[in-house]
């Protein structure tokens, strides 16, 4: 499930089989519900961290410029960050930066998933920032039209680059520690747009199930779900999910759905709906029904760009907590990507040694 792009440099972008068939709101529903799934799996996380159990994540608050590419707009928002800095070994360790997307993030984000799975390996800090207009990270004036125009993936990465330069200052971070983005679906693909027009601040990136193409007529949704349908290795049913959430049904509404992208009232908690129509309509065209893998890159670009895909995989499960019943796929994908962000840290760490000889 993933794509290691040009040199050591470039940034390795994860895609996976999507194989739900079900309306776009609907999968929005169950995005939430493994969100909250996995939020309320991190709340009794300090039970089992053994001796360093009372080391919990902590929340910050940057302050963002609105608009940066308009020098006389002085105006600015608070934009939420969460650290977990249990494993980290100072200032020269590296930085895993855990892009948020199209929703909010929480403690989960630093403690749970492959980000936090991988830090203890390298004594790694574990950064993770929401992204503007999601979550808590809401400029005065809400989510009006006439704020909208301000949330665009354009100013989310001019986010990633300001807080990047704002937490090396505040956590004392060397210059010679390689920062790693990581990110899922559109949050993924900003973590590969980052180490592609960052290169000298982000050292690598992780985009797992990241949409990189553009396809105005996404008739190859159907293939996809064709297949999925028919593999009894992903079950081919959206009920398999939901009883492994514990869920029995999911409500949909068309009237319920358009109240909810007509309200102007920020969502606290779970996906931004009104804000993400919102960046579909005016940026992407993706119409909220793809399997993302399809507009990745899944084939290799030349001999020094393998790929690997997972294929009994669906959406961002690489980025998931680990779980006994993972798939010996799932499992070598990410061992996979254990092995190339060694290569990649190694490669930091001699670069980092001749740099002080």
């Amino acid at each position: 499930m993933a794509v290691w792009l040009a040199q050591w440099l470039g940034p390795l972008l994860l895609v996976s089989l999507w194989g739900l068939l079900a309306p776009a709101s609907l999968l929005r529903r169950l995005g939430e519900h493994i969100q909250q799934f996995q939020e309320s799996s991190a709340q009794g996380l300090g039970l089992s961290l053994g001796p360093g159990a009372a080391a919990l994540p902590k929340v910050g608050w940057l302050e963002q410029l609105l608009d940066p590419f308009n020098v006389s707009d002085r105006r600015s928002f608070l934009q939420r960050y969460w650290v977990n800095d249990q494993h980290w070994v100072g200032q020269d360790g590296p930085i895993f930066l855990h892009l948020g997307g199209e929703g909010s993030l929480g403690p989960g984000s630093v403690m749970r998933g492959h980000p936090a799975a991988l830090a203890p390996a390298w004594g790694a800090l574990v950064i993770s920032l929401e992204h503007r207009f999601y979550g808590l990270s809401i400029p005065a004036g809400g989510l009006e039209m006439a704020q909208l125009r301000f949330l665009s993936s354009r100013l989310a990465l001019a986010d990633v680059v300001s807080a990047r330069l704002a937490l090396s200052r505040l956590f004392n971070i060397s210059s010679s520690s390689p920062w790693i983005c990581f990110g899922g679906s559109y949050a993924g693909s900003l973590a590969a747009w980052a180490r592609l027009k960052f290169p000298h601040l982000i050292f690598a990136s992780v985009a797992s199930s990241a949409p990189v193409r553009a396809v105005l007529d996404f008739s190859e949704y159907n293939d996809v779900v064709s297949r999925s349908l028919m593999s009894t290795a992903i079950g081919g049913s959206l009920e398999i999910v939901l009883h492994s959430l514990g869920q029995k049904c999911l409500s949909f509404s068309r009237a319920e759905t358009v109240a909810q992208l007509r309200s102007t009232e920020p969502q606290l908690s779970g996906v931004g709906d009104r804000q993400w129509l919102y960046q579909t309509c005016t940026e992407f065209g993706f119409w909220d029904t793809d399997p993302w893998h399809v507009l990745s890159v899944t084939q290799a670009l030349g001999s020094s760009e393998s790929t690997l895909l997972i294929r009994t995989g669906s959406h961002c499960l690489d980025m998931a907590p680990e779980r006994p019943s993972d798939s010996p796929s799932l499992r070598l994908g990410r061992q996979n990507i254990f092995q190339q962000l060694q290569t990649w840290l190694k490669l930091a760490k001699e670069s980092q040694i001749k740099g002080e000889v």
